[in-house]
Protein backbone atom coordinates (compact mmCIF):
# COMPACT_ATOMS: atom_id res chain seq x y z
CA UNK A 1 0.00 0.00 0.00
CA UNK A 2 1.64 3.57 -0.72
CA UNK A 3 1.39 5.63 2.75
CA UNK A 4 2.81 8.97 2.83
CA UNK A 5 6.08 8.67 5.02
CA UNK A 6 4.64 11.57 7.30
CA UNK A 7 4.20 10.67 10.55
CA UNK A 8 1.12 12.72 10.94
CA UNK A 9 -0.51 12.58 7.86
CA UNK A 10 -0.53 8.20 8.59
CA UNK A 11 -2.15 9.16 12.34
CA UNK A 12 -4.87 11.14 10.39
CA UNK A 13 -5.84 8.75 8.08
CA UNK A 14 -5.25 5.67 10.12
CA UNK A 15 -7.77 7.05 12.54
CA UNK A 16 -10.17 7.81 10.29
CA UNK A 17 -10.53 4.44 8.78
CA UNK A 18 -10.64 3.58 12.54
CA UNK A 19 -13.66 5.75 12.97
CA UNK A 20 -15.36 4.23 9.61
CA UNK A 21 -15.10 7.77 7.64
CA UNK A 22 -15.47 6.33 4.25
CA UNK A 23 -16.16 9.66 2.59
CA UNK A 24 -13.68 11.75 1.66
CA UNK A 25 -14.44 14.98 -0.02
CA UNK A 26 -10.74 16.23 -1.77
CA UNK A 27 -9.89 19.42 -3.07
CA UNK A 28 -6.94 20.01 -5.14
CA UNK A 29 -3.81 21.25 -3.43
CA UNK A 30 -0.26 20.70 -3.02
CA UNK A 31 -0.01 21.23 1.26
CA UNK A 32 -2.70 18.83 1.64
CA UNK A 33 -0.59 15.84 -0.58
CA UNK A 34 0.25 13.89 1.82
CA UNK A 35 -3.37 13.39 3.26
CA UNK A 36 -4.83 13.42 -0.48
CA UNK A 37 -1.83 10.70 -1.03
CA UNK A 38 -2.98 7.98 1.81
CA UNK A 39 -6.74 8.85 1.23
CA UNK A 40 -7.18 8.26 -2.42
CA UNK A 41 -4.21 4.61 -1.99
CA UNK A 42 -6.16 2.96 0.42
CA UNK A 43 -9.45 1.02 -1.23
CA UNK A 44 -11.28 1.67 2.59
CA UNK A 45 -12.18 5.10 1.26
CA UNK A 46 -14.61 6.80 -1.15
CA UNK A 47 -12.76 9.84 -2.30
CA UNK A 48 -14.24 12.23 -4.32
CA UNK A 49 -12.56 15.42 -6.27
CA UNK A 50 -14.40 18.89 -5.99
CA UNK A 51 -12.23 21.54 -7.17
CA UNK A 52 -14.44 24.68 -5.86
CA UNK A 53 -14.22 24.11 -1.78
CA UNK A 54 -17.43 26.11 -0.89
CA UNK A 55 -19.12 23.50 -3.03
CA UNK A 56 -16.98 20.75 -1.71
CA UNK A 57 -18.57 20.92 1.75
CA UNK A 58 -21.87 21.37 0.90
CA UNK A 59 -21.57 18.20 -1.20
CA UNK A 60 -19.87 16.63 1.98
CA UNK A 61 -22.96 18.24 4.28
CA UNK A 62 -25.51 16.16 1.41
CA UNK A 63 -23.66 13.09 1.70
CA UNK A 64 -23.44 13.49 5.72
CA UNK A 65 -27.12 14.73 6.03
CA UNK A 66 -28.14 11.07 4.71
CA UNK A 67 -25.45 8.37 5.95
CA UNK A 68 -25.94 10.63 9.24
CA UNK A 69 -22.19 9.84 10.00
CA UNK A 70 -19.32 12.41 9.51
CA UNK A 71 -17.80 13.14 6.23
CA UNK A 72 -14.33 14.28 6.13
CA UNK A 73 -13.18 17.42 4.07
CA UNK A 74 -9.23 17.69 2.60
CA UNK A 75 -7.93 21.46 1.89
CA UNK A 76 -4.76 22.92 1.59
CA UNK A 77 -3.59 25.72 3.45
CA UNK A 78 -4.46 29.81 3.19
CA UNK A 79 -7.88 30.66 1.85
CA UNK A 80 -9.28 27.10 0.67
CA UNK A 81 -10.59 26.57 4.40
CA UNK A 82 -12.49 29.89 4.23
CA UNK A 83 -14.36 28.34 1.62
CA UNK A 84 -15.77 25.96 3.95
CA UNK A 85 -17.72 28.34 6.31
CA UNK A 86 -20.93 28.51 4.47
CA UNK A 87 -21.73 25.49 4.78
CA UNK A 88 -19.51 24.56 7.95
CA UNK A 89 -21.88 27.25 9.88
CA UNK A 90 -25.02 25.10 8.58
CA UNK A 91 -23.40 21.80 9.95
CA UNK A 92 -23.01 23.60 13.31
CA UNK A 93 -26.92 24.75 13.07
CA UNK A 94 -28.17 21.69 11.41
CA UNK A 95 -26.67 18.85 13.63
CA UNK A 96 -24.87 17.44 10.66
CA UNK A 97 -21.01 15.80 11.26
CA UNK A 98 -18.18 17.43 9.51
CA UNK A 99 -14.65 16.63 9.83
CA UNK A 100 -12.66 18.97 8.44
CA UNK A 101 -8.87 18.56 7.63
CA UNK A 102 -7.41 21.92 6.84
CA UNK A 103 -3.48 20.97 5.78
CA UNK A 104 -0.91 24.09 7.71
CA UNK A 105 2.41 25.30 7.28
CA UNK A 106 4.69 25.02 9.75
CA UNK A 107 4.43 27.72 12.69
CA UNK A 108 7.34 29.68 12.18
CA UNK A 109 6.34 29.84 8.19
CA UNK A 110 3.18 31.88 9.30
CA UNK A 111 2.91 35.41 9.82
CA UNK A 112 5.97 36.37 7.96
CA UNK A 113 4.72 36.98 4.35
CA UNK A 114 5.08 33.19 3.30
CA UNK A 115 2.96 32.22 0.12
CA UNK A 116 -0.89 30.91 1.04
CA UNK A 117 -0.57 31.13 4.67
CA UNK A 118 -3.44 32.94 7.19
CA UNK A 119 -4.32 31.89 10.80
CA UNK A 120 -5.94 28.47 10.86
CA UNK A 121 -6.21 27.87 14.27
CA UNK A 122 -9.53 28.03 15.87
CA UNK A 123 -10.92 29.37 12.64
CA UNK A 124 -14.29 28.48 12.71
CA UNK A 125 -14.48 29.21 16.50
CA UNK A 126 -17.98 30.54 16.91
CA UNK A 127 -19.68 27.87 15.02
CA UNK A 128 -17.19 24.35 15.87
CA UNK A 129 -18.08 21.83 18.16
CA UNK A 130 -14.31 21.21 18.35
CA UNK A 131 -10.74 22.82 16.81
CA UNK A 132 -7.80 20.73 17.23
CA UNK A 133 -4.73 22.46 16.28
CA UNK A 134 -2.19 19.13 15.90
CA UNK A 135 1.29 19.46 16.47
CA UNK A 136 4.07 19.49 13.73
CA UNK A 137 6.27 16.43 13.50
CA UNK A 138 9.90 16.71 14.54
CA UNK A 139 12.29 15.45 11.54
CA UNK A 140 15.32 15.69 12.85
CA UNK A 141 17.54 17.25 15.76
CA UNK A 142 17.25 20.43 14.31
CA UNK A 143 13.67 20.25 15.31
CA UNK A 144 14.22 20.04 18.92
CA UNK A 145 12.65 23.19 20.56
CA UNK A 146 15.64 24.46 23.17
CA UNK A 147 18.38 21.91 21.26
CA UNK A 148 20.38 25.35 20.89
CA UNK A 149 21.24 25.41 24.54
CA UNK A 150 22.51 21.79 24.78
CA UNK A 151 26.21 21.44 24.77
CA UNK A 152 28.12 20.98 21.54
CA UNK A 153 29.87 17.73 23.23
CA UNK A 154 26.82 16.44 24.33
CA UNK A 155 26.24 12.51 23.39
CA UNK A 156 24.27 11.26 19.98
CA UNK A 157 22.74 8.90 22.31
CA UNK A 158 21.41 11.99 24.83
CA UNK A 159 20.09 13.93 21.56
CA UNK A 160 18.15 10.98 19.83
CA UNK A 161 16.36 9.98 23.40
CA UNK A 162 15.67 13.37 23.71
CA UNK A 163 14.06 13.64 20.36
CA UNK A 164 12.53 10.37 20.25
CA UNK A 165 10.56 11.84 23.44
CA UNK A 166 9.30 14.56 22.05
CA UNK A 167 8.08 12.83 18.97
CA UNK A 168 6.54 10.58 21.23
CA UNK A 169 4.81 13.31 23.36
CA UNK A 170 3.42 14.88 19.78
CA UNK A 171 2.11 11.87 18.47
CA UNK A 172 0.35 10.83 21.79
CA UNK A 173 -0.91 15.00 22.17
CA UNK A 174 -1.99 14.73 18.17
CA UNK A 175 -3.58 11.00 18.59
CA UNK A 176 -5.75 12.29 21.14
CA UNK A 177 -6.87 15.40 19.84
CA UNK A 178 -7.94 13.63 16.48
CA UNK A 179 -9.30 10.96 18.52
CA UNK A 180 -11.41 14.00 20.69
CA UNK A 181 -12.75 15.60 17.61
CA UNK A 182 -14.35 12.67 15.28
CA UNK A 183 -16.09 11.56 18.30
CA UNK A 184 -17.41 14.54 19.27
CA UNK A 185 -18.47 15.19 15.60
CA UNK A 186 -20.28 11.24 15.86
CA UNK A 187 -21.76 11.93 19.36
CA UNK A 188 -22.43 15.21 18.97
CA UNK A 189 -23.38 15.81 15.61
CA UNK A 190 -22.03 18.46 13.92
CA UNK A 191 -18.80 19.64 11.90
CA UNK A 192 -15.24 19.94 14.07
CA UNK A 193 -11.69 21.33 12.87
CA UNK A 194 -8.68 19.55 12.75
CA UNK A 195 -5.58 21.32 11.66
CA UNK A 196 -2.88 20.08 10.80
CA UNK A 197 1.06 21.07 10.06
CA UNK A 198 3.19 19.97 7.44
CA UNK A 199 6.79 20.38 6.51
CA UNK A 200 8.27 19.60 2.80
CA UNK A 201 8.65 17.40 1.39
CA UNK A 202 5.07 16.83 0.76
CA UNK A 203 5.45 14.03 -2.11
CA UNK A 204 7.24 11.24 -0.08
CA UNK A 205 5.92 7.85 0.30
CA UNK A 206 6.00 4.57 2.19
CA UNK A 207 5.01 1.07 2.07
CA UNK A 208 4.62 0.49 5.62
CA UNK A 209 3.26 2.36 8.61
CA UNK A 210 5.86 4.25 10.81
CA UNK A 211 2.96 4.49 13.42
CA UNK A 212 -0.15 2.77 14.82
CA UNK A 213 -2.12 4.95 16.88
CA UNK A 214 -4.94 4.00 18.84
CA UNK A 215 -8.52 4.50 18.20
CA UNK A 216 -10.25 6.20 21.83
CA UNK A 217 -13.86 5.33 22.46
CA UNK A 218 -16.34 7.89 21.78
CA UNK A 219 -17.76 9.92 24.31
CA UNK A 220 -20.58 8.33 26.36
CA UNK A 221 -24.28 10.01 25.00
CA UNK A 222 -27.02 9.66 28.09
CA UNK A 223 -30.57 8.74 26.64
CA UNK A 224 -32.76 8.94 30.18
CA UNK A 225 -35.61 11.48 31.25
CA UNK A 226 -35.21 12.13 34.55
CA UNK A 227 -39.48 11.01 36.22
CA UNK A 228 -39.16 14.04 38.52
CA UNK A 229 -39.69 16.33 34.71
CA UNK A 230 -41.57 13.53 33.13
CA UNK A 231 -44.06 13.62 36.16
CA UNK A 232 -44.23 17.89 36.15
CA UNK A 233 -44.69 17.42 32.06
CA UNK A 234 -47.97 15.06 33.25
CA UNK A 235 -49.52 17.71 35.33
CA UNK A 236 -48.74 20.60 33.60
CA UNK A 237 -50.26 18.64 29.88
CA UNK A 238 -53.55 17.48 31.65
CA UNK A 239 -54.17 20.61 33.22
CA UNK A 240 -53.91 22.70 29.67
CA UNK A 241 -57.02 22.79 27.36
CA UNK A 242 -54.75 24.32 24.55
CA UNK A 243 -51.55 22.60 23.51
CA UNK A 244 -49.79 23.05 20.07
CA UNK A 245 -46.91 20.87 18.79
CA UNK A 246 -44.98 22.70 16.05
CA UNK A 247 -42.47 20.54 14.25
CA UNK A 248 -39.93 21.96 12.40
CA UNK A 249 -36.34 20.67 10.37
CA UNK A 250 -36.68 16.76 11.08
CA UNK A 251 -35.41 13.67 10.04
CA UNK A 252 -37.36 10.84 7.75
CA UNK A 253 -38.50 8.17 10.08
CA UNK A 254 -37.67 9.57 13.94
CA UNK A 255 -40.94 9.14 15.32
CA UNK A 256 -43.14 6.28 14.90
CA UNK A 257 -47.10 5.77 13.58
CA UNK A 258 -48.18 4.91 16.83
CA UNK A 259 -47.04 7.39 18.73
CA UNK A 260 -48.36 9.85 16.14
CA UNK A 261 -51.21 8.20 16.03
CA UNK A 262 -51.47 8.49 20.05
CA UNK A 263 -51.19 12.46 19.99
CA UNK A 264 -54.14 13.11 17.95
CA UNK A 265 -56.90 11.40 19.89
CA UNK A 266 -56.56 14.59 22.39
CA UNK A 267 -58.93 17.00 21.02
CA UNK A 268 -56.92 19.87 23.37
CA UNK A 269 -54.36 19.21 20.74
CA UNK A 270 -52.97 20.49 17.45
CA UNK A 271 -49.80 19.54 15.53
CA UNK A 272 -48.58 21.88 13.09
CA UNK A 273 -46.11 20.32 10.63
CA UNK A 274 -43.77 22.15 8.27
CA UNK A 275 -42.54 20.74 5.03
CA UNK A 276 -39.15 19.82 6.34
CA UNK A 277 -40.91 18.02 9.14
CA UNK A 278 -40.99 14.63 7.45
CA UNK A 279 -44.02 13.85 9.64
CA UNK A 280 -47.48 13.38 8.26
CA UNK A 281 -51.42 12.15 9.26
CA UNK A 282 -54.95 12.87 8.69
CA UNK A 283 -55.32 14.98 11.32
CA UNK A 284 -52.22 17.00 12.09
CA UNK A 285 -52.08 20.79 10.07
CA UNK A 286 -49.29 21.10 7.11
CA UNK A 287 -49.30 24.63 5.26
CA UNK A 288 -48.89 26.22 8.77
CA UNK A 289 -49.41 29.36 6.94
CA UNK A 290 -52.77 28.96 5.14
CA UNK A 291 -54.16 28.40 8.63
CA UNK A 292 -52.45 31.35 10.02
CA UNK A 293 -52.08 34.37 7.47
CA UNK A 294 -55.78 35.20 6.84
CA UNK A 295 -56.75 35.30 10.41
CA UNK A 296 -57.43 38.65 12.82
CA UNK A 297 -55.65 39.70 15.83
CA UNK A 298 -58.96 38.17 17.59
CA UNK A 299 -58.37 34.84 16.14
CA UNK A 300 -54.76 34.45 16.66
CA UNK A 301 -55.56 35.18 19.91
CA UNK A 302 -57.90 31.67 20.33
CA UNK A 303 -55.34 29.55 18.83
CA UNK A 304 -52.53 30.37 21.24
CA UNK A 305 -51.80 27.50 23.31
CA UNK A 306 -51.18 27.06 26.65
CA UNK A 307 -48.43 24.69 26.41
CA UNK A 308 -46.16 25.13 22.94
CA UNK A 309 -44.30 21.98 21.90
CA UNK A 310 -41.67 21.85 19.70
CA UNK A 311 -38.93 19.71 18.38
CA UNK A 312 -36.62 19.42 14.85
CA UNK A 313 -34.40 22.15 13.64
CA UNK A 314 -35.58 26.22 12.79
CA UNK A 315 -39.09 26.90 11.31
CA UNK A 316 -39.89 28.22 8.32
CA UNK A 317 -43.36 30.32 8.50
CA UNK A 318 -43.18 33.60 9.92
CA UNK A 319 -46.17 34.41 10.56
CA UNK A 320 -46.33 31.10 13.24
CA UNK A 321 -43.24 32.60 14.59
CA UNK A 322 -45.02 36.26 14.78
CA UNK A 323 -48.18 34.73 16.64
CA UNK A 324 -46.63 32.99 18.98
CA UNK A 325 -44.27 35.64 20.05
CA UNK A 326 -47.30 38.17 20.01
CA UNK A 327 -49.96 36.00 21.66
CA UNK A 328 -47.04 33.78 24.12
CA UNK A 329 -48.26 30.34 25.50
CA UNK A 330 -47.71 29.98 28.81
CA UNK A 331 -45.09 27.45 28.70
CA UNK A 332 -42.62 26.10 25.86
CA UNK A 333 -41.45 22.93 26.52
CA UNK A 334 -38.49 21.54 23.41
CA UNK A 335 -37.44 18.62 22.74
CA UNK A 336 -33.49 18.20 21.50
CA UNK A 337 -30.49 16.15 23.14
CA UNK A 338 -28.43 18.92 22.04
CA UNK A 339 -30.17 22.69 21.99
CA UNK A 340 -33.27 24.90 22.75
CA UNK A 341 -33.57 28.00 21.32
CA UNK A 342 -35.44 30.46 22.22
CA UNK A 343 -37.71 31.06 19.29
CA UNK A 344 -40.76 32.72 21.15
CA UNK A 345 -39.16 34.26 24.18
CA UNK A 346 -41.02 31.82 26.31
CA UNK A 347 -38.86 28.70 27.05
CA UNK A 348 -39.56 27.02 29.99
CA UNK A 349 -38.37 23.74 29.57
CA UNK A 350 -35.74 22.13 27.73
CA UNK A 351 -36.39 17.99 27.20
CA UNK A 352 -32.87 16.71 26.63
CA UNK A 353 -34.27 13.49 24.79
CA UNK A 354 -35.48 12.62 21.09
CA UNK A 355 -38.69 12.91 19.92
CA UNK A 356 -38.89 9.34 20.10
CA UNK A 357 -37.50 8.77 23.44
CA UNK A 358 -39.70 11.79 25.06
CA UNK A 359 -43.07 10.88 23.68
CA UNK A 360 -42.16 6.96 24.15
CA UNK A 361 -42.08 7.82 27.97
CA UNK A 362 -44.50 10.62 28.02
CA UNK A 363 -47.26 9.61 26.49
CA UNK A 364 -47.97 5.99 28.42
CA UNK A 365 -48.23 8.60 31.42
CA UNK A 366 -51.90 9.83 29.86
CA UNK A 367 -54.86 7.60 30.55
CA UNK A 368 -57.55 10.64 29.98
CA UNK A 369 -58.19 13.22 27.71
CA UNK A 370 -59.12 16.56 28.51
CA UNK A 371 -62.25 17.68 26.80
CA UNK A 372 -61.65 20.76 24.77
CA UNK A 373 -62.87 22.24 21.27
CA UNK A 374 -59.12 23.48 20.26
CA UNK A 375 -58.69 20.39 17.58
CA UNK A 376 -62.09 20.17 16.61
CA UNK A 377 -62.51 23.93 15.68
CA UNK A 378 -59.59 24.47 13.87
CA UNK A 379 -59.96 21.09 12.39
CA UNK A 380 -62.92 23.33 10.29
CA UNK A 381 -61.07 25.64 9.44
CA UNK A 382 -58.32 23.55 8.28
CA UNK A 383 -61.40 22.35 5.87
CA UNK A 384 -62.40 25.40 4.45
CA UNK A 385 -58.86 26.73 4.03
CA UNK A 386 -58.23 24.10 1.34
CA UNK A 387 -61.53 23.95 -0.62
CA UNK A 388 -60.49 27.53 -1.07
CA UNK A 389 -57.10 26.88 -1.64
CA UNK A 390 -58.59 24.58 -4.96
CA UNK A 391 -60.54 27.38 -6.25
CA UNK A 392 -57.87 29.62 -6.12
CA UNK A 393 -55.48 27.44 -7.89
CA UNK A 394 -58.52 27.46 -11.10
CA UNK A 395 -58.81 31.32 -10.86
CA UNK A 396 -54.78 32.34 -11.49
CA UNK A 397 -53.08 32.99 -14.29
CA UNK A 398 -49.51 30.91 -15.02
CA UNK A 399 -46.92 32.35 -12.10
CA UNK A 400 -44.91 30.42 -9.20
CA UNK A 401 -47.72 29.84 -7.34
CA UNK A 402 -48.89 27.18 -10.42
CA UNK A 403 -45.91 26.14 -11.16
CA UNK A 404 -45.29 24.46 -7.14
CA UNK A 405 -48.29 23.23 -7.40
CA UNK A 406 -47.56 21.15 -10.39
CA UNK A 407 -44.42 20.44 -9.69
CA UNK A 408 -45.03 19.63 -6.32
CA UNK A 409 -47.89 16.59 -7.69
CA UNK A 410 -45.67 15.42 -10.04
CA UNK A 411 -42.44 14.54 -7.50
CA UNK A 412 -41.76 10.56 -7.88
CA UNK A 413 -43.10 8.50 -5.14
CA UNK A 414 -40.45 7.51 -2.35
CA UNK A 415 -38.12 9.61 -3.42
CA UNK A 416 -36.02 12.54 -2.48
CA UNK A 417 -37.12 16.27 -2.72
CA UNK A 418 -34.52 18.78 -1.93
CA UNK A 419 -35.60 22.33 -1.53
CA UNK A 420 -33.08 25.45 -2.09
CA UNK A 421 -34.51 28.35 0.47
CA UNK A 422 -35.89 31.71 -0.38
CA UNK A 423 -39.25 31.50 -2.19
CA UNK A 424 -38.64 27.74 -2.73
CA UNK A 425 -38.93 26.63 0.42
CA UNK A 426 -42.21 29.20 1.38
CA UNK A 427 -44.15 28.41 -1.59
CA UNK A 428 -43.71 24.75 -1.05
CA UNK A 429 -45.13 25.30 2.47
CA UNK A 430 -48.21 26.11 0.90
CA UNK A 431 -48.97 22.70 -0.11
CA UNK A 432 -49.72 19.18 0.70
CA UNK A 433 -47.02 17.10 0.02
CA UNK A 434 -47.23 13.56 -1.19
CA UNK A 435 -46.25 11.24 1.70
CA UNK A 436 -43.98 8.72 1.13
CA UNK A 437 -41.44 11.91 0.06
CA UNK A 438 -38.42 12.45 1.77
CA UNK A 439 -37.70 16.26 2.22
CA UNK A 440 -34.58 18.11 3.03
CA UNK A 441 -33.72 22.28 3.02
CA UNK A 442 -30.31 23.53 4.47
CA UNK A 443 -32.54 25.43 7.19
CA UNK A 444 -29.62 26.05 9.53
CA UNK A 445 -28.74 29.04 8.45
CA UNK A 446 -31.48 29.21 5.36
CA UNK A 447 -29.09 30.97 2.99
CA UNK A 448 -29.21 30.31 -0.77
CA UNK A 449 -24.85 29.59 -0.93
CA UNK A 450 -24.93 25.77 -1.12
CA UNK A 451 -28.13 24.38 -1.97
CA UNK A 452 -27.68 22.34 -5.50
CA UNK A 453 -24.42 21.20 -3.80
CA UNK A 454 -26.21 19.86 -0.67
CA UNK A 455 -28.40 17.81 -2.98
CA UNK A 456 -25.83 16.32 -5.39
CA UNK A 457 -24.23 14.80 -1.97
CA UNK A 458 -27.62 13.43 -1.12
CA UNK A 459 -27.95 12.25 -4.36
CA UNK A 460 -24.38 10.37 -4.37
CA UNK A 461 -25.34 9.04 -1.16
CA UNK A 462 -28.60 7.56 -1.58
CA UNK A 463 -30.04 5.03 -3.53
CA UNK A 464 -33.07 6.93 -4.07
CA UNK A 465 -33.73 9.31 -6.83
CA UNK A 466 -33.57 12.64 -5.74
CA UNK A 467 -35.66 16.25 -7.08
CA UNK A 468 -34.04 19.23 -6.31
CA UNK A 469 -36.40 22.85 -6.39
CA UNK A 470 -34.72 25.96 -6.74
CA UNK A 471 -34.58 29.20 -7.87
CA UNK A 472 -32.83 31.23 -10.53
CA UNK A 473 -30.62 33.48 -8.01
CA UNK A 474 -29.85 30.23 -5.93
CA UNK A 475 -29.35 28.11 -8.49
CA UNK A 476 -26.92 30.65 -10.47
CA UNK A 477 -25.49 31.15 -7.16
CA UNK A 478 -23.71 27.87 -7.28
CA UNK A 479 -23.76 26.96 -10.00
CA UNK A 480 -20.25 25.59 -9.54
CA UNK A 481 -21.75 22.38 -8.00
CA UNK A 482 -22.38 21.05 -11.42
CA UNK A 483 -18.54 21.14 -11.79
CA UNK A 484 -18.94 17.77 -10.26
CA UNK A 485 -18.16 14.10 -11.96
CA UNK A 486 -19.51 12.22 -9.88
CA UNK A 487 -23.65 13.32 -10.43
CA UNK A 488 -26.21 10.42 -11.06
CA UNK A 489 -27.96 9.87 -14.00
CA UNK A 490 -31.31 9.94 -12.15
CA UNK A 491 -30.61 13.15 -10.45
CA UNK A 492 -33.01 16.23 -11.49
CA UNK A 493 -32.84 19.86 -10.79
CA UNK A 494 -36.31 21.91 -11.70
CA UNK A 495 -35.58 25.37 -11.95
CA UNK A 496 -38.29 28.33 -11.31
CA UNK A 497 -36.71 31.35 -13.35
CA UNK A 498 -38.66 34.66 -12.50
CA UNK A 499 -35.80 36.62 -13.26
CA UNK A 500 -34.09 37.66 -10.31
CA UNK A 501 -34.99 37.57 -6.69
CA UNK A 502 -38.55 37.61 -6.68
CA UNK A 503 -39.31 37.11 -2.63
CA UNK A 504 -38.38 40.57 -2.22
CA UNK A 505 -41.34 41.47 -4.25
CA UNK A 506 -43.20 40.23 -1.39
CA UNK A 507 -41.50 41.72 1.45
CA UNK A 508 -42.14 45.62 2.45
CA UNK A 509 -40.41 48.12 -0.16
CA UNK A 510 -40.69 50.25 -2.73
CA UNK A 511 -40.87 48.16 -6.10
CA UNK A 512 -40.71 48.74 -9.51
CA UNK A 513 -37.96 51.21 -9.05
CA UNK A 514 -34.13 51.29 -10.63
CA UNK A 515 -32.61 50.88 -6.77
CA UNK A 516 -34.65 47.79 -5.92
CA UNK A 517 -33.92 45.94 -9.56
CA UNK A 518 -30.70 46.60 -9.58
CA UNK A 519 -29.85 45.39 -5.62
CA UNK A 520 -32.78 44.39 -4.30
CA UNK A 521 -34.20 41.78 -6.90
CA UNK A 522 -30.78 41.95 -9.03
CA UNK A 523 -33.03 41.67 -12.46
CA UNK A 524 -31.12 39.11 -15.28
CA UNK A 525 -31.49 37.43 -18.06
CA UNK A 526 -29.47 34.12 -17.65
CA UNK A 527 -30.70 30.73 -18.71
CA UNK A 528 -29.12 27.63 -17.62
CA UNK A 529 -28.85 26.09 -21.20
CA UNK A 530 -25.23 26.88 -21.74
CA UNK A 531 -24.09 25.27 -18.08
CA UNK A 532 -25.76 21.87 -19.10
CA UNK A 533 -24.51 21.68 -22.40
CA UNK A 534 -20.86 22.28 -20.30
CA UNK A 535 -21.70 20.38 -17.24
CA UNK A 536 -23.35 17.65 -19.27
CA UNK A 537 -26.98 17.60 -18.62
CA UNK A 538 -29.87 17.23 -20.65
CA UNK A 539 -32.04 20.68 -21.13
CA UNK A 540 -35.43 21.35 -21.01
CA UNK A 541 -37.75 24.53 -20.76
CA UNK A 542 -41.34 25.76 -20.40
CA UNK A 543 -42.59 28.97 -20.70
CA UNK A 544 -46.39 28.01 -19.95
CA UNK A 545 -48.79 25.93 -18.00
CA UNK A 546 -49.23 23.07 -21.05
CA UNK A 547 -45.54 23.48 -21.61
CA UNK A 548 -44.76 22.34 -17.83
CA UNK A 549 -47.20 19.96 -17.71
CA UNK A 550 -45.78 18.43 -21.13
CA UNK A 551 -42.05 18.48 -19.97
CA UNK A 552 -42.91 17.27 -16.45
CA UNK A 553 -44.89 13.81 -18.09
CA UNK A 554 -41.11 12.55 -19.26
CA UNK A 555 -39.23 14.34 -16.90
CA UNK A 556 -38.26 11.45 -14.48
CA UNK A 557 -37.77 9.15 -16.87
CA UNK A 558 -34.51 6.76 -17.27
CA UNK A 559 -31.61 8.66 -18.89
CA UNK A 560 -28.14 8.90 -19.50
CA UNK A 561 -27.29 12.27 -18.19
CA UNK A 562 -28.98 13.69 -15.23
CA UNK A 563 -31.60 16.33 -16.05
CA UNK A 564 -32.42 20.25 -15.55
CA UNK A 565 -35.77 21.90 -16.71
CA UNK A 566 -36.27 25.24 -16.25
CA UNK A 567 -39.53 27.20 -16.10
CA UNK A 568 -39.70 30.65 -16.52
CA UNK A 569 -42.61 32.54 -14.89
CA UNK A 570 -43.51 36.67 -15.38
CA UNK A 571 -42.18 37.91 -12.40
CA UNK A 572 -44.26 41.12 -12.21
CA UNK A 573 -47.41 39.06 -11.63
CA UNK A 574 -45.83 36.22 -8.85
CA UNK A 575 -46.11 38.89 -5.79
CA UNK A 576 -49.38 39.77 -6.54
CA UNK A 577 -51.02 36.15 -6.99
CA UNK A 578 -48.91 34.89 -3.43
CA UNK A 579 -50.26 38.08 -1.41
CA UNK A 580 -53.65 38.27 -3.09
CA UNK A 581 -53.77 33.88 -2.19
CA UNK A 582 -54.09 34.64 1.85
CA UNK A 583 -56.87 37.23 1.18
CA UNK A 584 -58.86 34.86 -1.15
CA UNK A 585 -58.67 31.88 1.67
CA UNK A 586 -59.49 34.07 4.45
Amino acid sequence: MTLPKIPLAQTVIQLCKAKHIKHIIISPGSRSAPLTIGFTHDDFFNCYSIVDERCAAFFALGIAQQIKAPVALVCTSGSALLNYYPAVAEAFYSDIPLVVLSADRPKHLIGIGDGQTINQKNVYKNHILYSAALKLDLKDEKNIPGNEELPIMKSLENKLERFLGLQKDIQEYNEQEINNAINFAKVKSGPVHINIPFDEPLYETINTPTVTPKAISNLKSENTIETSLLKECYEDWIAASKKMILVGVNAPNTVSKVLLDELVKDDSVIVFTETTSNLHHNDFFPSIDQIIAPLSDEAQKQLQPEILLTFGGLIVSKKIKALLRKYKPKQHWHIDKKRANDTFFCLSKHIEATPEEFFTSFLPLIHHYKKSDYNPIWRKVKQKRLKRHEQYLNEIPFCDFLVFNHILKTIPNHSILQISNSSAIRYSQLFSLNKTLEVYCNRGTSGIDGSTSTAIGCAVASEKRTTFITGDLSFFYDSNALWNTHIPNNFRIIIVNNEGGGIFRILPGHKNTENFDMYFETNHKLNAEYLCNMFGFEYAKASNKNEVIQELKTFYNLSKIPKLLEIFTPKHINDEVLLNYFEFIR
